[in-house]
């Protein structure tokens, strides 16, 4: 027996379900695209063994410890790594035996289903993970890591990968992609420019990046002319190494179209650490119209994703640094946010902008009406808190009848937990099946139509969109 339901997500009415089941089998075995994610482009540059389960499920994935920690399971004893580099449990089997009787804690949540499906689709177990099973479990998956066929590459080949996303900063050196590319391996694994690092004043180091940025490109970043000039030599190098897009992580929405002279006074004060918290999202939001500009020029698409109100443990923050599962979602705001940009460049065809929230009460009241009337506005899936199948149904729900489906972008990951992948993709598949199957059962699609908008949703609106 596996760990698995065949008919998982699916509608319990009979006729809806029998038409999800036969929407799921025409999409199934479509390729993967995974234009948005947080893998590590080193697993796939040097190709070598995931070190063990622990490290391969557990230490790196803030869904999984987040939940532990709310338990009151130590980050240090899941071997979560110290900004001092102070002592954290290295052993594996240890870290997997504490992660294994907490199991428990994940039902009924995504996690779990991801879960599920790596241990039953990627490593053939049938047996459901607790206290007893922690060591067998440990042993087996520990047995296949050492197989080639369970290497990073084998594995992207495995999961029908046809193209993955990295995410990098904006100073980065890129050193992985070009070994990647040199290696002669034939998987396709691009860049995403990410210059959060370069254009919060509010972000420890923003002085050190930009002069960096300018040793980088041979600008001069003391002043605004050379400042924005680094950043299309930047896009412009990571383009070179398969960017797509860039990814813009702000608190808020916020966008501005200052007058120039305003622009470069502002971004004086941000070098000197003088602005004020307005100042400073005043310039994050220059810097987003600055960027759709830049996008017009070099054809990146834009993805902004807002309102994740960072490290809310200042304890967990000091210990182990950012992105440690205490970051919170907050009320955003998108119609003001965004009319500077809009109306600065919102009606060039030459511009995409991908649109995310954390914040679902925005999906009717704001975003669809938005991006149901922008040319330039596309609706990003639901992503971190809301990647479930419940959120993803809320979303269909909340934004098809005024964004339609062809203003969204299909489905994408968002993931550092690199089997996790397929599974989340199975999710999306199964959930945008089931709710066109409710279309068609309630005479709302026909169903000759099913069949081609399920393939968008899975495969082409994120080919287009990402221009993959």
């Amino acid at each position: 027996m596996g760990l698995l339901d065949e008919d998982r997500l699916f509608p319990i009415e009979g006729r809806a379900r029998d038409l999800a089941r036969a929407l799921y089998g025409t999409v199934r075995d479509l390729p993967i695209l995974s234009p948005h994610g947080h893998t590590d482009p080193r697993w796939f540059a040097e190709d070598q063994p995931f070190p063990d389960p622990a490290r391969l499920f557990v230490t790196p994935d803030h869904y999984v410890f987040r939940m532990l920690c709310s338990q009151g399971v130590a980050l240090t004893d899941l071997g979560v790594p110290r900004v001092d580099g102070g002592p954290t449990e290295a052993d594996g089997r240890t870290i997997w035996r504490l992660f294994a009787r907490h199991y428990h804690l994940f039902r009924g949540t995504p996690s779990r289903l991801w879960l599920d499906h790596a241990f039953q689709n990627v490593f053939g177990i049938d047996r459901h993970l607790s206290a007893e099973t922690a060591d067998w479990y440990y042993d087996h998956i520990s047995d296949c890591l050492m197989r080639p066929e369970f290497r990073p590459r084998a594995l992207f080949d495995r999961f029908n990968i046809e193209v993955i996303a990295t995410t990098e900063a904006a100073t980065d050196d890129l050193r992985w992609h070009r070994m990647i590319r040199d290696s002669g391996w034939q998987g396709r694994v691009i860049t995403a420019y990410r210059p959060d690092g370069v254009v919060d004043p509010e972000m420890a180091g923003f002085a050190d990046n930009v002069a960096l940025m300018g040793q980088q490109t041979g600008c001069d970043t003391t002043q605004w002319s050379g400042y924005l000039e680094a950043h299309r030599v930047r896009r412009a190098f990571f383009i070179a190494h398969g960017a797509t897009s860039s990814d813009h992580g702000h608190a808020t929405a916020r966008t501005e179209d200052l007058p120039q002279a305003d622009a470069a006074a502002l971004f004086q004060k941000a070098l000197r650490g003088a602005c004020t918290a307005d100042e400073a999202d005043a310039f994050r939001g220059q810097m987003l119209t600055e960027m759709a500009r830049m996008s017009l020029d070099d054809g990146l698409v834009m993805q902004i994703h807002p309102g994740a109100r960072r490290d809310h443990s200042d304890t967990v923050l000091a210990t182990f640094g950012r992105d440690k599962g205490f970051d919170i979602p907050g009320r955003t705001d998108y119609v003001a946010a965004l009319r500077p940009l809009l109306n600065a460049v919102g009606m060039d065809p030459r511009l995409t902008v991908i649109l995310f929230t954390l914040d679902e009460t925005s999906y009717a009241r704001e975003l669809a009406p938005l991006a149901g009337v922008w040319p330039c506005l596309r609706l990003g899936p639901p992503w971190w808190f809301h990647d479930s199948p419940e959120g993803m149904r809320r979303f269909r729900e909340m934004t098809t009848e005024t964004a339609g489906f062809y203003n969204t972008v299909g489905f994408n990951d968002d993931t550092r937990a690199f089997c996790s992948i397929p599974a989340r993709h199975d999710v999306a598949r199964r959930v945008d099946c089931s709710y066109l199957a409710t279309l068609v059962a309630t005479g709302r699609l026909a169903e000759n139509e099913a069949p081609e908008v399920a393939r968008d949703l899975t495969y082409g609106l994120a080919k287009r969109a990402y221009k993959l």
